[in-house]
């Protein structure tokens, strides 16, 4: 998520007591967020007090954002509880997003597209990102062109890829480079090559390259609903859940 705040001038990354605020500086709620950063336990007053800090933040700035909370951070009262305290505070439920882990990626389980990859390394594959991530996840095009266009965030750990099908741009991948795993992010396909193996593909190539390039095997993601199944085949298991909370 931090992305996000890096990625153009206006964007900022602060963290506070139990609780990491990203913006991107734009008003668009999925790049604005809150990040439960450290458990609250049984302490719904707690959860309370971490939701009004990003909020104090965002709303003098009239930016829309979201809120996500690992599951595991709260314990099972709280948890039943954690919807009604999100309401009271002017947010609600958007989405769920399954936490996901593999030690290393179970083999193919069908035959996959051959597929060159590129690094987002000039202003033509970041535009083609940009491009794929607006139709893919249904977000307006100068907002994803902002975020993605721009050579600001693409350093150091942060690294995106572009999957090129007969010449032509046709999935994505990013990840977040650590010293003992790797994290993967915006997986997205246009309409007319799903489900037939690209998103797959992509990913396998990148983190293969990244594999033998640092030796780091294990993987982490937030999946999708539409995208489970397939991380599943893939070796990947859902330790975990993310619910997120949008402002209205």
């Amino acid at each position: 998520m931090q992305f996000f705040g890096r990625a153009r001038k206006g964007g900022t990354v602060s963290n506070h007591p139990g609780v990491c605020i990203v913006s991107c500086g734009l008003n668009y709620a999925a790049f604005n967020a809150a990040i439960l950063s450290e458990r609250v336990g049984s302490d719904a007053r707690e959860l309370t007090n971490r939701i009004d800090i990003p909020s104090s933040y965002f709303h003098p700035r009239n930016l829309r954002w979201t809120y996500w909370l690992c599951d595991d951070y709260l314990d099972k009262p709280v948890r039943r509880e954690a919807r009604a305290i999100f309401n009271r505070c002017g947010l609600y439920p958007l989405t769920e997003a399954p936490g996901m882990y593999a030690e290393r990626l179970a083999p193919p389980s069908r035959v996959l597209p051959e597929v060159e990859v590129r690094p987002l390394s000039d202003p033509a594959t970041r535009a083609a990102f940009a491009w794929i991530t607006s139709v893919a996840f249904d977000i307006p095009h100068a907002i994803c062109n902002a975020i993605y266009g721009g050579e600001t965030a693409w350093t150091d750990d942060f690294l995106g890829y572009v999957a090129y099908f007969h010449g032509e741009p046709v999935a994505t991948t990013a990840i977040v480079e650590q010293s003992h795993l790797v994290g993967v992010y915006s997986v997205g396909t246009l309409p007319d090559y799903r489900r037939s193996g690209f998103a797959e593909a992509t990913m396998r190539k990148v983190l293969s390259e990244t594999r033998e390039r640092t030796g780091v095997e294990r993987t982490v993601l937030q999946s999708t609903p539409a995208g489970l199944r397939l991380y599943e085949r893939m070796g990947y298991r859902r330790i975990t859940n993310f619910n997120v909370y949008i402002t209205s």
